[in-house]
């Protein structure tokens, strides 16, 4: 019983801040014809604002997000053309990644650093997992599955730093960069608190992703002692 409990609120310790995001993503996000803007114009408005005239804003069905290679900032339909709390709050959430990235700010510079590190090791992992697996079989050597454990292990532990780093970004870009600019007038003082909803969520993802991560590599961990 004791098992079944731990398990339980193991389970919504991480998955309940996805469920969370969504469910006051959706609070927020009925259309309001009040608003000056969409989240799209909203986001060039503020771009232009930080001198970042240069750097475009596009619709995207890969999710919202601020591209710091190409230097864009993308959004979904529903906040690209959407006027609601959800929208504005997201467009100026992402906008407040490309100010990061203008500014400098050192735990945006290690995101991107660690993530370029991520994308080839989980690459080469997956060969190595497909050659060595093979050759596992083959050679019947143990040896080749525990080598690829801790590579796979190392892998993981690589993700949870870098969602470690990407945690305070993401609170940065909520708090010291959107909260700001939405409070400048581009939406009542009344919408204020939506607004913050929406943006705590936001960062409520990242804690969620970690804690998965760290699950991960502890069960995996427990697996090859």
């Amino acid at each position: 019983m004791p098992y079944v409990v731990g398990a339980a609120l193991l389970l919504l310790l991480v998955f309940g801040p996805m469920l969370y995001v969504r469910w006051t993503m959706a609070r927020h996000g009925a259309e309001r014809a009040d608003f000056p803007g969409t989240g799209g114009e909203l986001a060039r408005h503020l771009l232009d604002e930080a001198g970042l005239n240069q750097v475009p804003v596009e619709l995207t069905d890969k999710g919202d997000h601020y591209d710091p290679v190409d230097r864009v900032v993308r959004l979904g339909e529903a906040h690209f053309n959407g006027r609601s709390v959800t929208a504005v709050a997201v467009a100026a959430h992402e906008v407040g990644h490309a100010v990061q990235h203008r500014d400098g700010m050192p735990a945006f510079g290690w995101r991107i650093r660690l993530v370029r590190v991520l994308i080839p090791v989980q690459r080469v992992v997956d060969v190595l997992f497909l050659v060595g697996g093979l050759g596992a079989i083959a050679l019947r050597a143990p040896v080749i599955v525990l080598a690829e454990g801790a590579l796979l292990v190392g892998m993981m532990a690589l993700s949870v730093a870098v969602h470690l780093v990407t945690l305070p970004v993401e609170l940065d870009a909520s708090w010291r960069r959107a909260l700001p600019a939405l409070a400048t007038g581009y939406i009542s003082e009344k919408d204020m608190p939506a607004a913050r909803s929406v943006l705590r969520a936001a960062a409520l993802t990242y804690v969620a992703s970690a804690l998965m991560s760290l699950l991960n590599v502890a069960r995996l961990a427990r697996l090859f002692r």
